[in-house]
């Protein structure tokens, strides 16, 4: 009896044992394991056992990507402008077992890896340079420290600019450089607004003046047109006045003798000058012998 209870006893030790040491890897994450020291293997996604005593679970490495959001860093340009620079590191753990062994303090190590090579890159630039070109400092950075990075398993994904602190009398004097700018901008944008202004209003001249001449010229073209018409419309009454005249069958005795009866209704004390025709003895001749006739 006594034997069945310490095999049973035994048989519960091993269980509890057995059951202590099964691990569960979740997702994006991977477990360091240890044997008598040594490193051992690599557990991934899934149920893992590991002996009693002999394994041992060394470091539980994060594969997820991370962000570093370091303390602003003074660094000096190559123009000797101090200022305070602030980057943001994007990293990831691509091999668990070189993150574990590869260095003391992975995290203090890239951090400081981030601020010297932060200050060599701006030691190489001027102070305008530096305002200007943050994303050339950025592929630097993240290139060099990805490079850097390599033997301690981190996979240096993006290295970003957060912010740039200049100096406060270097603020002033951009401040009041960006101030002058701004004030020859608006200054430029009156003299093109003026200048455009007069451009249009001689040019609405321009277009008047165009319009009035053309007019002008238009209304010459008529009236002298109405003339011309006018003076073939006498001509023409003239022309159907003597055609008329011929096929009556009317000579030139007729015409004189017209010509006589316009000459008495001219004379007849209403108008203040009579105009005597050359002719006027032939015609004369002419009025008897139609006297002689009408008596007859």
């Amino acid at each position: 009896m006594a034997e069945i209870i310490i095999i049973s006893i035994l048989v519960l030790i091993v269980l509890i044992l057995i059951i202590s040491n099964i691990r569960i890897v979740p997702q994006s994450y991977a477990f360091v394991i240890e044997r008598l020291g040594a490193y051992q293997s690599t557990w991934n996604v899934g149920l893992h056992v590991k002996i009693p005593f002999i394994d041992k679970i060394a470091k539980k490495v994060g594969l997820k990507e991370r962000v570093l959001d370091f303390d602003p860093q003074p660094v000096i340009t190559k123009d000797n402008v101090t200022m305070m620079i602030d980057t943001v590191v994007y990293f990831q753990i691509t091999d668990p077992k070189l993150y574990t062994y590869g260095v003391e303090k992975p995290i203090n190590a890239l951090e400081n890896l981030s601020a010297t090579t932060l200050r060599n890159i701006i030691g190489e630039l001027e102070l305008d340079q530096t305002l200007t070109s943050r994303d050339v400092i950025n592929t630097k950075m993240r290139s060099i420290l990805d490079d850097a990075t390599d033997p301690w398993g981190i996979k240096v994904n993006r290295v970003e600019v957060k912010n740039i602190e200049p100096p406060q009398a270097i603020r002033e004097a951009m401040e009041k450089q960006m101030k002058a700018e701004r004030e020859r901008r608006e200054q430029i944008l009156i003299a093109e607004g003026h200048k455009q202004s007069a451009i249009l209003e001689a040019e609405g001249k321009k277009q008047s003046m165009i319009l009035e001449a053309e007019a002008e010229k238009e209304a010459a073209i008529q009236k002298a047109k109405g003339e011309a018409e006018a003076i073939l419309e006498v001509q023409k009454a003239k022309a159907d006045g003597l055609r008329m005249i011929r096929e009556a069958g009317a000579d030139e005795s007729v015409i004189k003798l017209r010509s006589l009866e316009a000459l008495e209704k001219a004379a007849d004390g209403q108008a203040t000058k009579i105009i005597i025709p050359s002719d006027l003895q032939n015609m004369a001749g002419f009025v008897t012998a139609a006297s002689e006739l009408i008596k007859k």
